[in-house]
């Protein structure tokens, strides 16, 4: 899967391009996503913006590999849903288990701050 890549300093902004997002794509971005967490810089936001409809299996697949992230101390942060996707997920009750902002500005600010809570809790 061809996705735009832009790494910062504490995370990898990821584009996913559109217009649809189905299970078969979601494997191959797990594919993609998953060995960012091998590299010093473990966190990622997802920008979906580009994405206008999504099947339940991607949004599930969506919800595994934010979980991988979590359990490996990084940092998965979905932004910039459409409002067709944002509902689709809520209804199915995906969406909630999401990390999940309006705007990249905002999936950055979570980044940095889950990264100061996870050097807080090392130093306990």
């Amino acid at each position: 899967m061809q996705v735009k890549t832009d790494t910062k300093e504490k995370f990898h902004a990821i584009t996913v391009p559109g217009p649809s997002l189905s299970a078969t794509m979601t494997d191959e971005l797990g594919d993609c996503l998953l060995p960012y967490l091998q590299n010093d810089v473990k966190n990622l936001v997802l920008i979906l913006k580009d994405i206008e409809n999504i099947d339940i299996a991607a949004g599930e697949k969506l919800v595994y590999i934010q979980q991988k992230f979590y359990e490996n101390n990084a940092s998965f942060v979905i932004c910039e849903l459409q409002k067709p996707v944002e509902e689709f997920l809520d209804e199915n009750e995906l969406l909630e288990m999401m990390n999940v902002t309006p705007t990249q500005s905002e999936a950055w600010d979570i980044v940095k701050m889950e990264e100061i809570e996870r050097e807080f809790l090392d130093e306990e």
